[in-house]
C-alpha cells in the first residue's frame, strides 16, 4: 500500500468509527432512514463494502441495514433508486454471498414490489408521451425516476420484461415531442431547475447533468448495450444523446464542457446563459458527463467519441480553475464523486493520461476527508459517500460490492 493510500485507510477507520451506530428514524419523518441519499440505507453501503473487503464482523452492516428497512417500506409511484423500496432493494444487492440468506426472503418480496412499481411507471411514462405533455425530473432521473429503477434491474433482473420496458421507455424519451413540444427534446422537462416555476425558465428547461438529466439515461443505455441488452432503436437512441451533448457542449482554454442546463431563451439564441464551466462534479460537471460519453463510446465500439470525452474529463479534472470550485468532499457534487468517477474512468480509459487522474484527486480527497465536517451522514452529500470512495483510494481497486452501481459510473 503507498503511503496516501495508507493514510487513507486510516481516516477510514475514523469515518466507520463515526458512523457506528444508526439513529433511530426521525418521529415525524420514519421513511427518512429509506433514503439512499440521506438515510440509513446509504450509510449501510459503507458497513457492506467494509466487511466485504477486510473481513471484519457482520454486526455493523447488519445493524444499519435492520435499521434501514424499519416500518414500512414504500412501493408507491413516487419510489425510486434512492428512496423507497428500490433504495433497500438496492442495498440488498451489495450483501456478499455469505450473508445472502439472512435477506433472501426480504429481498424477494421487494423485488416483485420493485418490478410492479416498474411496469406501472413505464406504463404512465409511454401514456404521458403519447399526450405530448412534457416530462419531470421525476418521471426519468437516476434518483428518482425511471433511470434509476432500471439501474436496479440491470444489476438485478437484466433479462427481464420490466428492464427491457424502462430501456423502450428511454429510447423513445429521446424522441422529439411535436407537434405538442414544439421540436423540444422529448425529455425537455415542464419546470425549472429546482422543479417548482421560475420567470427565468418559462416553458421549462433542458437538463444535461447525470443525476436528474439526459446524461443519466445515457448511462443507462450504454451500461445496458456493454452487456449486450438492447431494444429497437437503442444505438439510435444513444446517438440522438451524444448529438444534444455534441450540439451544446462549449470550449474554452479548460477544454470542452457543457452547461447543466438550458432555457427556451437559449434554445432561441443558440448557445447556453452559462458563461463557463461549473464545478466538474459527478451530478451536473463535466466528470458525469464525460463518463457517460466515454461509456457509450465503449458500448458503441466508437473510439474517437471515447477519445472525445476521455480527453474532456482530463482537461476538467487537471484544470485548476474549475477544481478550485469543489468545496466539499461529498459524493453528488464534490471530491468524492470526482475521485470515484475518475477511477472508474481511468480503468476503461485508452487515453493513458487518464490512469494519473486518480492518484492525484484521491490524494486530494484523503486530504481534505475528515469525520463530521460535512453537515450530513449520509451517502450523496455526507459522511458514507466520502469514506465508500476512500475505500477505493485505500485499496487501490474497484468496490467489492458494487456500490456505485446506483452512481451508474461503474
Amino acid at each position: 500500500m503507498t503511503a496516501p493510500a495508507d493514510t487513507a485507510a486510516a481516516i477510514l477507520e475514523q469515518y466507520t468509527a463515526h458512523l457506528a451506530e444508526p439513529a433511530p428514524p426521525p418521529p415525524d419523518e420514519p421513511w427518512a432512514v429509506q433514503s439512499l441519499a440521506d438515510g440509513a440505507a446509504g450509510v449501510s453501503l459503507l458497513h457492506i463494502e467494509m466487511a466485504d473487503r477486510y473481513g471484519g464482523s457482520w454486526r455493523s452492516a447488519h445493524r444499519w441495514i435492520t435499521a434501514a428497512a424499519s416500518g414500512q417500506i414504500s412501493a408507491a409511484n413516487t419510489a425510486g433508486l434512492f428512496l423507497g423500496a428500490p433504495a433497500v432493494g438496492f442495498l440488498l444487492t451489495a450483501v456478499p454471498p455469505p450473508f445472502q440468506h439472512l435477506y433472501a426472503p426480504a429481498r424477494k418480496t421487494l423485488h416483485q414490489h420493485i418490478t410492479a412499481l416498474a411496469h406501472r411507471r413505464t406504463e404512465a411514462a409511454l401514456d404521458r408521451i403519447k399526450s405530448r405533455k412534457l416530462p419531470t425530473f421525476a418521471e426519468y432521473d437516476l434518483f428518482y425516476g425511471l433511470t434509476g429503477i432500471g439501474a436496479y434491474l440491470l444489476r438485478t433482473d437484466p433479462d427481464s420484461p420490466a428492464l427491457e420496458g424502462v430501456l423502450r421507455y428511454l429510447v423513445a424519451l429521446t424522441r422529439p415531442l411535436a407537434p405538442g413540444g414544439r421540436g423540444l427534446p422529448g425529455w425537455w422537462v415542464r419546470h425549472d431547475p429546482a422543479r417548482g416555476e421560475s420567470p427565468h425558465f418559462p416553458g421549462g428547461h433542458g437538463n444535461f447533468g447525470a443525476a436528474h438529466g439526459i446524461t443519466g439515461p445515457l448511462l443507462l443505455l450504454a451500461q445496458a448495450l456493454r452487456r449486450d441488452i438492447t431494444v429497437s432503436g437503442h444505438r439510435e437512441a444513444m446517438f440522438s444523446i451524444c448529438e444534444a451533448l455534441d450540439a451544446w457542449c462549449q470550449y474554452g482554454p479548460f477544454g470542452p464542457w457543457w452547461p447543466e442546463h438550458v432555457s427556451r431563451r437559449d434554445l432561441e439564441r443558440g448557445r447556453p446563459h452559462h458563461d463557463a464551466p461549473s464545478r466538474p462534479s459527478w451530478c451536473y460537471g463535466t466528470a458525469g458527463i464525460a463518463r457517460a460519453g466515454q461509456l457509450a463510446g465503449l458500448a458503441l465500439r466508437a473510439p474517437d467519441l471515447q477519445a472525445f470525452y476521455e480527453d474532456a474529463l482530463y482537461r476538467a479534472l487537471t484544470d485548476s480553475v474549475q477544481l478550485a470550485q469543489v468545496t466539499d468532499t461529498g459524493l453528488c457534487h464534490g471530491w468524492a464523486g470526482i475521485y470515484q468517477t475518475a477511477a472508474r474512468a481511468a480503468a476503461d480509459a485508452l487515453d493513458p493520461r487518464l490512469h494519473t487522474l486518480p492518484g492525484r484527486l484521491g490524494d486530494t480527497l484523503a486530504t481534505h476527508a475528515r469525520p463530521g465536517d460535512l453537515p450530513a451522514t449520509g451517502l450523496l452529500n455526507g459522511d458514507a459517500g466520502t469514506a465508500l470512495a476512500l475505500t477505493t483510494f485505500a485499496s487501490q481497486q474497484a468496490p467489492t460490492t458494487g456500490w456505485d452501481a446506483c452512481l451508474l459510473i461503474n
